[in-house]
């Protein structure tokens, strides 16, 4: 497979409605075969930052590009060709099945009025099979657990087909076994079907698992964009969050214990 390169130039957003700037000039590159993981406080224009790179939001100045393809330029259809999206989690309106789901990543590729076709379901199936969920494809959406739910939600992505997946949290409502199975997953993803995976993550402990590179966040400002071996570090940790930390190392991980001061009384 070839190799592919996303990269934002100086992107910058403004609400309408305060002017306030809440991008300011942000620039990075993703790789394929890479997970790249987007860490800042909350309100930091990490979200923001995902629906301007897939032209949900218009920017207010900057570049997307694709290799060669200037992304913002182009249709709604051809952008989810490009980009799939895997939410926090997923509020089923009615319960249809897993494999239903699933195939709802076809919609890009299935025409008005017309029915997910052979090759649709062939698609969606082996999505299914690759997470290792395919006995679940007949159960109802709303049966299964947080965990399976969250695979279901991946698989969804994978019959897209895009060649760029981004994850808003996609651990933030999972036990800890399922959070180390999910992001396991969107490792082996993204080194296994090459794929450029775009990710925010909360805990900085889970994006030293599982990411390659990272972008930090804060105040809608690129703090810093490298290998996350490099920028996982107690000085660094302390300027994005505000707080002490100490790193241990154990074989590729790095395990952030933060310094916490209790109240002994509260007031």
């Amino acid at each position: 497979m070839g190799q592919l390169r996303l990269e934002i130039k100086n992107l910058s957003f403004r609400h309408r409605s305060t002017q306030r700037e809440v991008l300011k000039e942000i620039s990075f590159y993703a790789d394929s075969g890479k997970v790249t993981a987007v860490l800042g406080p909350n309100g930091s224009g990490k979200s923001t930052l995902f629906k301007c790179i897939t032209g949900i939001w218009k920017p207010l100045q900057g570049e997307v590009r694709l290799g060669e393809t200037e992304i913002l330029s182009l249709s709604t259809k051809e952008k989810a060709k490009i980009f799939a999206f895997v939410p926090q989690s997923h509020e089923a309106p009615f319960p249809y099945t897993v494999l239903d789901l699933v195939l709802m990543g076809r919609c890009p590729y299935v025409n008005l009025f017309s029915s997910p076709s052979a090759k649709d379901h062939e698609i969606a199936e082996k999505a299914l099979s690759t997470l290792g969920i395919l006995h679940l494809s007949q159960r109802p959406y709303t049966k299964i657990s947080g965990g399976e739910r969250q695979l279901a939600l991946i698989a969804r992505a994978l019959a897209q087909e895009s060649q760029v997946m981004i994850m808003d949290e996609p651990t933030s409502h999972l036990d800890f076994k399922n959070q180390l199975l999910v992001l396991s997953t969107i490792r082996s993803i993204a080194q296994a079907l090459n794929k450029i995976i775009l990710i925010t993550l909360h805990d900085p402990n889970c994006a030293s698992m599982v990411s390659d590179q990272l972008i930090l966040l804060k105040d809608g400002k690129l703090l810093g964009f490298g290998p996350q071996e490099e920028l996982i570090k107690p000085a660094t940790l302390e300027l994005l969050y505000g707080i002490k930390s100490n790193i241990i190392k154990h074989d590729r991980y790095k395990v952030i214990i933060p310094y916490i001061k209790y109240k002994e009384r509260l007031t």
